[in-house]
């Protein structure tokens, strides 16, 4: 690179007066968006191909439908839990006083009540409108979870299949005075 000049700043020196300089027009910036594109789509691609898809939790209640024919149950195979305002649960078997039982009580209570009574035990769930929907969920998962041992159980007792019989049921006044002072 011969010929003077100054070094590195591409400008030309300019003869004349000082003052009347003419501005610098800018040439117009144009940003080419079809690779961008392009890498967007295939990013796209790429995490919905590698992202494992979770398929919803959901739990499946047969809803029977209304009838105005009241259905005859037998009180002593009848298991009923309520869950109070405040979470705490509660269980008894027919016309029995309600008890206090844990979370963890209440497996082993629902298969011990479903062995004994083979396969005849009807499970009723009563929720107070304002027990944490949480505690209601762990309840039926707890429940979920005893089938298999209640399916053990009801095998070892010589019984090979498994009906299972539950109900959620409104939670009524008479269950709040039952439990209230629990």
């Amino acid at each position: 690179m011969a010929g003077g000049g100054s070094l590195g700043s591409g400008e030309k020196q300019r003869r004349g007066k000082e003052g009347k300089r003419k501005k610098k027009h800018r040439v117009g910036f144009r940003l080419d968006m079809t690779p961008l594109v392009d890498i967007t789509f295939l990013l796209l691609t790429f995490f919905m191909l590698t992202t494992s898809m979770i398929t919803p939790q959901t739990m499946e209640l047969s809803v029977p439908p209304d009838l105005d024919v009241p259905i005859e149950v037998k009180q002593s195979e009848l298991l009923t839990i309520r869950v109070r305002f405040d979470g705490k649960l509660f269980f008894n078997m027919g016309t029995d006083e309600p008890s206090k039982v844990t979370l963890e009580e209440l497996k082993k209570l629902v298969v011990a009540q479903n062995v004994a009574l083979k396969n005849k035990c009807i499970v009723v769930l009563k929720s107070s409108g304002e027990a944490p929907y949480g505690a209601v969920v762990q309840i039926l998962d707890k429940l979920n979870s005893a089938e298999q041992s209640i399916i053990r159980g009801l095998k070892d007792a010589g019984i090979n299949e498994r009906n299972r019989k539950f109900t959620v049921a409104p939670f009524e006044k008479k269950d709040a005075e039952d439990i209230g002072g629990l």
